[in-house]
């Protein structure tokens, strides 16, 4: 495979109007290609194949074109080698399929970090509302990326988190001993678990109260999950 980027910063639209003369060029050539914007993968049956189409291709590019390949970021690889095209990673399992890059979860990692950190103030619905956009946005783009297992271990993690999220502002004895009460906790349970010396993040992991504030609870409440959303869009190619 050839991948190839343009040097300096040009617009979507910009690109296509420009390079839809190599575009054409490709075609006419035969080759397999996809480009978005200014980035493109031209796809060969071999290493030395795409040697040739890269060196010709940036001939026709910087010649016929006078445009300035980024010579750093050109290069031939396998497409399953840590390839990463508008976020997208690839695998092979007997045939290339697609996934989420590493760059791409690392991202989206940082994103929810943000989002769920319980010391940032934020009100519970406004919580909501930004892991809500963060979800239907993310799943959306990647819907054709093969990611069920890493979503919904990563629900579980958004879970423990949002639990952690509602002890902390239940930090009083009384207030998670009324919160537990509310979820049906006999008065003994309460008590005991409102007394937990445990901090938050430990306590919001203990089984008791993952089943008390279970996924369907939080669903009630408002709160989105990946694996729910992929569910509904995730398409195969």
């Amino acid at each position: 495979m050839f991948y190839s980027t343009l040097g300096g910063p040009l617009s979507p639209l910009l690109s296509n109007i420009m390079l839809n003369e190599s575009d054409r060029e490709l075609e006419k050539r035969g080759h397999r290609f996809v480009r978005y914007a200014d980035d493109m993968m031209i796809l060969c049956k071999s290493e030395r194949a795409a040697l040739r189409v890269m060196e010709s291709t940036t001939k026709f590019l910087e010649k016929n074109m006078k445009l300035k390949v980024n010579r750093e970021k050109t290069v031939v690889r396998r497409i399953t080698n840590d390839i990463k095209f508008l976020g997208y990673g690839f695998y092979s399992d007997g045939e290339v399929k697609l996934c989420v890059h590493p760059q791409s979860w690392k991202k989206l990692k940082m994103k929810l970090k943000e989002i769920l950190n319980k010391n940032n103030g934020w009100s519970y619905d406004f919580r909501k509302m930004r892991l809500a956009y963060l979800v239907r946005g993310w799943v959306n783009y990647f819907r054709l990326a093969n990611a069920k297992k890493r979503l919904t271990r990563l629900d579980e993690w958004i879970r423990h988190k949002i639990r952690a999220i509602i002890l902390k502002a239940n930090w009083r004895i009384r207030s998670r001993y009324r919160l537990f009460r509310q979820r049906g906790v006999n008065h003994e349970e309460a008590l005991m678990l409102a007394n937990a010396r445990q901090g938050t993040w430990a306590l919001s992991g203990h089984w008791k109260v993952s089943r008390w504030l279970s996924t369907d609870v939080l669903r009630a409440h408002g709160y989105f999950f990946f694996s729910d959303m992929y569910g509904k869009l995730h398409r195969v190619v």
